[in-house]
């Protein structure tokens, strides 16, 4: 439920910071919508309209500020505030997963009708699925134009626009700018083609989400340097690649370095950033919930991953073993069966390998490697049903129902089930018991 009108405008009066990514102020006499940290004076509260997403301000007439930038806005985690379905559609749509098939395709893979989604979806966010897809498309190519110097068509495409016709008009209608004036309004650096900040609502306690990844980390893939950034390589679809995380304290935000390459998959690289690093965690929520337990850790997340199958193959090379020796085997595992890649860091050299490339090893070649039989037999199992796709491990599915059927798997028990719909699915309420 959004916070009562008198509730957010005082929010907004004493811009405070938890209430970023919360929800967003439309401004009546401006016809401009912020968020509200905004610089700007603050408006008199009968000027003010309150949304809990940005395509509702844009369905009512609003366009984004300028100066603080609604698509910079930390998102944040809807688990428990909205139906389970309407949460998976605004999840695909963030990801990219909406192309030229449309959102038939989407109510398809969800296994919904078309009707019944726009119906979940407007009674969830005051809005239609259609609204949902061009308002994340816009503010995508918006902060592609904001923040980097890639070329116009080169943002259409890679926000989801299939035509730079259709992109033009668009913006022009929205928001009373040309691209090219939104891009001289921003300046973005030279040089930093592919640097995006993602919001987080503070604190972060980044040294001990860093130190489990970093203490995780698999050589050739994975890298943690002596400044904190974290680094590795990447699929998305049929774009390979690196990224570069490091935080930024001082303006409550992760800077992402993404490689060109990645640039056709930008939406559904950010979304992978977000869940591996947990920034749509609220911490005043958790804090409330959880009482002295959190107060002891203020900022703790949990962290997540960039790619569910990856994660799954990693707890079951973890059973029985300590985190270095898992590791060690996962690290095995992506010489032998992954993708050699060059980047410019030195550490980064392999892609891990998919669930086709996976499904294709001998149980000889496996234990070769050093994974005992009864592990063999439970990777080649997975790899299989998830090359086959009588097991999906994305936003598309409802996690419980994804852990039901990682449990199915001989040699996947309950306590690894829920573990990946934990770390790989997003679903804080999963409970690893045992």
């Amino acid at each position: 439920m959004m916070p009562d009108h008198a509730a957010c405008h005082e929010a907004l009066r004493a811009r405070d910071a938890r209430f970023d990514g919360l929800f967003l102020v439309g401004v009546r006499t401006t016809g401009i919508y912020c968020r509200p940290v905004c610089p700007a004076r603050t408006p008199h509260s009968s000027n003010c309209e309150f949304f809990r997403v940005a395509a509702q301000a844009e369905d009512a007439g609003f366009r984004p500020c300028l100066r603080c930038r609604p698509e910079l806005a930390p998102g944040n985690a809807r688990i428990d505030a909205v139906d389970g379905l309407a949460r998976r559609v605004l999840e695909r749509i963030e990801e990219g997963a909406v192309g030229e098939e449309g959102l038939g395709a989407l109510a398809a893979e969800l296994g919904v009708t078309p009707r019944h989604m726009r119906r979940v979806v407007r009674r969830a966010f005051g809005v239609t699925p259609v609204a949902l897809v061009q308002t994340h498309r816009l503010l995508l190519a918006k902060r592609l134009l904001s923040d980097t110097t890639m070329r116009v068509i080169d943002v259409a495409h890679a926000a989801g626009f299939e035509s730079l016709r259709r992109f033009n008009h668009l913006v022009r209608a929205r928001y009373r700018l040309t691209p090219t004036q939104i891009r001289r309004s921003a300046s973005p650096p030279a040089g930093e083609s592919m640097r995006a900040s993602l919001r987080y609502i503070p604190p972060f306690d980044w040294e001990a989400l860093t130190a489990f990844l970093g203490g995780r980390a698999m050589p050739g893939v994975e890298h943690l340097d002596a400044g904190g950034a974290f680094h590795r390589t990447l699929r998305a679809d049929d774009c390979t690649g690196w990224i570069s995380v490091s935080n930024v304290p001082a303006a409550a935000r992760v800077e992402v370095v993404v490689s060109p390459s990645l640039a056709p998959r930008l939406p559904s690289v950010l979304a992978r950033v977000k869940r591996l690093l947990d920034l749509t965690a609220n911490p005043q929520a958790i804090t409330e919930r959880l009482g002295a337990l959190a107060q002891r850790r203020p900022g703790l997340r949990l962290p997540g991953c960039v790619d569910p199958f990856e994660l799954v193959v990693r707890a079951v090379l973890g059973q029985q073993v300590s985190v270095r020796a898992a590791s060690t085997l996962a690290a095995r595992l992506a010489s032998r069966f992954g993708t050699p890649i060059q980047t410019p860091h030195r550490e980064l050299r392999l892609l891990f390998p998919t669930p086709e490339e996976l499904a294709e090893a001998t149980e000889a070649g496996l234990v070769e490697l050093g994974i005992v039989h009864s592990r063999v037999r439970a990777l080649l199992a997975l790899s299989r049903a998830v090359a086959e796709g009588t097991l999906r491990l994305d936003s598309a599915v409802r996690p419980d129902e994804a852990a039901a059927r990682l449990a199915c798997i001989p040699g996947i028990g309950d306590w690894t089930a829920a573990y990946v719909a934990m770390r790989g699915l997003g679903w804080p309420d999963a409970f690893p018991a045992g």
